[in-house]
């Protein structure tokens, strides 16, 4: 088991799920804090291109390839005929940070901010049956929540609702 702090954002499709994780990561990062992104993906993906060597490696059966420059490394690993690994199992393969945030996994056990837009209302809450789930970010009034609610666009105060609930010490300039 890793000892990073994670948190996650989740919620259905289109329920601004990316965007907020992207915008928590600019702002944990402007208070001095490394962080790594989960994003899990529901379908076939792939970060590489047809005709590149390293997707050639792939095509012929390499398990794993890592592409390096001067500038990035990735490590793309093929699960071939295995099964998708559970959460659990990749978070140790990330290199030590501050903050782990995790976009999407909606049935893993790690504390959650359940993000909403009208454009997925058609979609129920998934805070009901997620006790995980500790907060709500959303684009409308949500009057009858019994948990937390902020403004989809309320980044500051999402992040503080994280650093509280994680104990995270933030490393400002």
């Amino acid at each position: 088991m890793i000892s990073t702090p994670v948190f996650g954002i989740t919620g259905w499709k289109n329920s601004g799920k990316t965007q907020l994780v992207t915008r928590l990561v600019a702002e944990f990062t402007s208070r001095g804090l490394k962080v790594s992104t989960v994003k899990h993906a529901h379908h076939n993906f792939d970060i590489d291109r047809p005709g590149a060597d390293s997707y050639r490696h792939r095509e012929a059966g390499a398990v794993e390839v890592a592409l390096v420059s001067g500038r990035r490394w990735a490590l793309m690993h093929e699960l071939r005929e295995e099964e998708e690994p559970p959460l659990s199992a990749i978070l140790p393969r990330l290199a030590p940070c501050d903050l782990i945030l995790i976009e999407g996994y909606k049935r893993e056990n790690h504390p959650k901010i359940e993000a909403r837009r009208t454009e997925s209302a058609s979609k129920g809450p998934l805070s009901p049956d997620d006790p995980h789930i500790l907060a709500v970010a959303a684009d409308h009034a949500i009057p009858d929540e019994t948990l937390p609610v902020y403004d989809l666009d309320d980044v500051s105060g999402l992040a503080d609702f994280i650093t509280s609930h994680l104990s995270l010490q933030s490393v400002q300039s």
